[in-house]
């Protein structure tokens, strides 16, 4: 390292000059001492590990110098750590069980909180943004520091800083085990299973004073205003406003009350008919023709049967009982055609005056006797 002076500077102020970059690099040690438990061998690593890109902070070879690496090889440093604590704090507990409270000790939200928590956020070096609470930008350094660990003292040093730095002191392990934390993920199971509509209805979406995005979330539930959230991304807001949604759910039996009541108005307007059914009965049978009685012939059977017309239930009987014209000939019950010469009474007439039996014989056999 140089140190550049001028002749007419005073000795205290050149002594001053040589001390400061020493003060900062003691400093730092001094702050790196108490959060991992030990002082580096090597700074640098650990320099590189609390850069965010937006410092935009160039190396000897002109190349960005940044934590984006170390956060990488952090990342997959802590899974095997944090899995080998975890498979022997819990034996016999199976593999879903392990990765599930694996990931909750390894999320990002997780490691952002242990960030502040330890002081670390205040050493990042950033420009143009806060990172009180981006727990991103918290918990990506915290990765690029147990990769600057593992690079600077090696697997076992990691596992020292984890169990007795961390999960010692800062995390109660079992605690987390059996916590459920994606709240979201439990109201949307309760929301399937009764069959109930679920939304997430975003109320703001706005920059704060020092330029980091905030989120607002409110759940809706069949239409019911549930509870809100508000978080510095989507997804936090939404498990918040689901959390406190939960916790009413358990606490407030008018609002589950309210949630079914507008369930069922729904149901009940989804299966009313959306079309007047048409009316059986009122269709007009337009196929029958309907035939026309008189009355005299409804009331007098024999004379209708006298003047040709014929019961139709009783066929047969009504032929045997009527005369027919046929083709202009009649004919009896039997068949036999009446209008032949043989059977022929066309002479004999109905005359005005009454004719006695005696007369009418004679005529009959005078008009025999003269056909001969």
């Amino acid at each position: 390292m140089r140190v550049w002076f001028s002749r007419n500077m005073r000795l205290k102020d050149i002594i001053l000059r040589i001390k400061l970059p020493f003060r900062q690099e003691k400093e730092l040690y001094s702050s790196l001492y108490r959060i991992i438990g030990f002082y580096p061998d090597n700074i640098s690593y650990y320099k590189v590990a609390l850069t965010h890109k937006s410092a935009s902070q160039k190396g000897d070879k002109g190349k960005a110098l940044n934590n984006e690496r170390l956060e990488f090889l952090g990342d997959a440093i802590l899974d095997a750590v944090v899995g080998h604590i975890v498979y022997v704090h819990f034996p016999g507990k199976r593999e879903g069980f392990l990765t599930n409270t694996r990931s909750k000790l390894v999320s990002r939200e997780t490691l952002g909180k242990l960030a502040e928590e330890m002081g670390l956020t205040e050493l990042i070096q950033s420009k143009g943004q806060s990172h009180s609470h981006n727990s991103y930008m918290a918990g990506n350094a915290f990765e690029a520091l147990v990769g600057a660990i593992y690079l600077d003292q090696g697997y076992a040093a990691v596992m020292r800083f984890m169990k007795q730095r961390i999960l010692a002191k800062m995390v109660n392990i079992d605690k987390v085990a059996y916590k459920e934390v994606n709240f979201k993920s439990k109201l949307l199971e309760w929301s399937q299973k009764n069959r109930v509509r679920l939304d997430f209805k975003m109320m703001k979406q706005e920059v704060d004073k020092q330029g980091s995005p905030v989120f607002g979330f409110m759940v809706m539930l069949e239409g019911v205003e549930g509870s809100t959230g508000q978080g510095f991304s989507k997804k936090e807001a939404q498990q918040l406003a689901a959390k406190e949604t939960l916790q009413r759910l358990r606490r407030e039996p008018q609002f589950i009350d309210a949630i079914f009541q507008s369930k069922s108005e729904r149901t009940k307007m989804e299966e009313e008919p959306t079309a007047i059914v048409p009316d059986l009965e009122a269709e007009k049978t337009d196929f029958i023709i309907e035939q026309e009685h008189s009355s005299a012939e409804e009331n007098n059977g024999a004379e209708g049967l006298e003047k040709g017309f014929y019961d139709g239930d009783n066929e047969q009987k009504q032929k045997r009982n009527t005369k027919k014209q046929v083709s202009g000939a009649e004919t009896n019950d039997d068949g036999f055609d009446l209008s032949s010469d043989e059977f022929s009474l066309s002479d004999i007439t109905h005359h005005k005056e009454k004719m006695t039996r005696e007369e009418i014989i004679a005529k009959a056999e005078a008009a025999a006797f003269s056909s001969h």
